[in-house]
């Protein structure tokens, strides 16, 4: 008996690709099988550049062919989304790029103007801020530590907004170092530096008061106002940093300024004391806003008709040259340098030059020089500070000496001439003394020659 022929079965559709060959970017179709369409433009797959002119293919999604006999497979759970990332804290020190990274936000609490107005009421000179320190004030040269929290870079950045443009900023950002000034209307003026040290960005704020003070106020010497009427020659007020220069230098301005109808010009890197045009008129520039280099802007006050110039500092050669030029074409130059005497300054601007350029130059500064005022602050009795001057006027007999280069010399004639309103820092160290304003201790620690001024404390001269 024969049994009936069974149907045959259906043969199964040949499935379509459903995977891709990572190395050859193509379909296939199982295991050790070739590509089947050879034609079909390859994938950008593990970052490898596809060849000019190549368009690349969209990604080939793998279609699911139902099974007759397995079950239908569920599509895999769709991951949850990953949590997002937390934000990232700038660090407080210098990129590789050279760029500090900002702060995103102004953080709240204390702020800069708060802190410029203690020191103000208190009457410090400097405020000192840092990333990784506590701010700290200067009280009469010495430092003092607050009760503050250590200062962040959220917080350093914060007074950086509240108190200058972003252009000043970024440019602190790319130069790492920024000199600037910043004023409170009403309260005072403050010269700015920032800059960055091993801890991250900090910065040093001076205390500039928005009021000149008259030279009687500081009890300055009277010969000063003697050698602020002079019409031409070559003025210099010297001194370590923080030694009071600038604001004796501003007095004998603002004496000028009220009492004779002169044109002054000044030059300064940044402003510190802001004139006022009175009989005078007073024009001031700041290197960086109103000019681009210092020496540019002093060769062009020769042709702006001035009677005055001040210079803030005399930096190098350049600025030397073309102040002697100055006072030797009937004007009368007001400088700052950093030394401590009337002898080492004229040492100080002969070294600039080379050995053998120095004889016409001492020439020229003999005949162009017209006073040496080297100044110190000193603590004195009243918890304040008051300046000790030692005086140096250019006399026939000191201009003699310096052309004949017997410059160690002059210190003897300085101090016998009183009746020229000279004194050495000695002698003005002693007077302030005697007067009852410092103590034997300060007098002794700032005097230059102090084997001198103990004998004279001692009472043996």
């Amino acid at each position: 008996m024969q049994r009936p022929s069974r149907p045959a079965a259906p043969v199964p559709p040949v499935e379509p690709p459903t995977q891709l060959d990572p190395v050859l970017g193509s379909a296939s179709q199982g295991m050790g099988s070739r590509p089947v369409n050879a034609k079909s433009p390859p994938n950008p797959i593990l970052g490898r550049p596809l060849p000019p002119g190549v368009a690349v293919a969209p990604p080939q999604v793998p279609v699911p062919v139902p099974d007759p006999v397995a079950p239908p497979r569920m599509p895999p759970p769709t991951p949850a989304p990953a949590a997002a990332a937390p934000p990232f804290a700038p660090p407080a020190r210098p990129t590789a790029a050279g760029r500090i990274p900002v702060a995103p936000a102004t953080p709240a609490g204390l702020t800069l103007r708060q802190l410029v107005q203690e020191a103000y009421d208190k009457g410090y000179s400097d405020i000192h801020l840092g990333v990784g320190e506590v701010p700290r004030f200067r009280d009469r040269g010495q430092m003092l530590l607050t009760n503050y929290p250590v200062t962040t870079t959220e917080m350093f950045y914060g007074w950086l907004r509240e108190s200058l443009p972003e252009s000043q900023i970024r440019q602190f950002e790319e130069c790492l170092e920024l000199d600037t000034a910043i004023q409170y209307e009403g309260l005072v003026r403050c010269r700015v530096n920032c800059f960055v040290s091993l801890l991250g960005p900090a910065m040093v704020m001076r205390l500039i008061p928005l009021k000149i003070l008259t030279l009687e106020q500081l009890r300055a010497p009277e010969v000063l106002k003697r050698i602020a009427e002079e019409h031409k020659g070559l003025v210099l007020v010297t001194g370590p940093t923080g030694s009071g220069k600038s604001t004796t230098l501003a007095a004998m301005v603002d004496y000028i300024n009220s009492n004779f109808p002169k044109h002054i010009i000044s030059i300064e890197d940044p402003i510190e004391f802001v004139h006022q045009s009175k009989k005078s008129m007073v024009r001031q520039r700041e290197v960086g806003i109103h000019t681009l280099e210092f020496a540019n802007a002093l060769k062009a006050s020769l042709r702006e008709d001035p009677d005055i110039i001040l210079i803030g500092e005399m930096r190098d050669r350049e600025t030397v040259d073309i102040a002697l030029k100055a006072g030797q074409t009937g004007h009368l130059v007001f400088g700052t340098l950093h030394t401590n005497s009337a002898v080492r300054t004229i040492e100080r601007l002969l070294g600039i030059y080379k050995p053998e350029e120095q004889e016409p130059m001492r020439l020229q500064l003999a005949e162009t020089l017209v006073a040496i005022i080297a100044q110190t602050l000193v603590r004195t009795t009243d918890g304040k500070r008051a300046a000790a001057h030692e005086i140096m006027r250019n006399t026939d007999a000191i201009r003699d000496y310096i052309k004949r280069g017997a410059v160690d010399e002059i210190e003897e004639l300085i101090a016998d001439g009183s009746y020229e309103g000279m004194c050495t820092m000695n002698q003005s160290l002693f007077r302030l003394y005697q007067e009852g304003r410092i103590t034997e201790e300060v007098c002794l620690e700032a005097a230059p020659r102090r084997n001198e001024m103990a004998q004279w404390l001692r009472g043996r001269i």
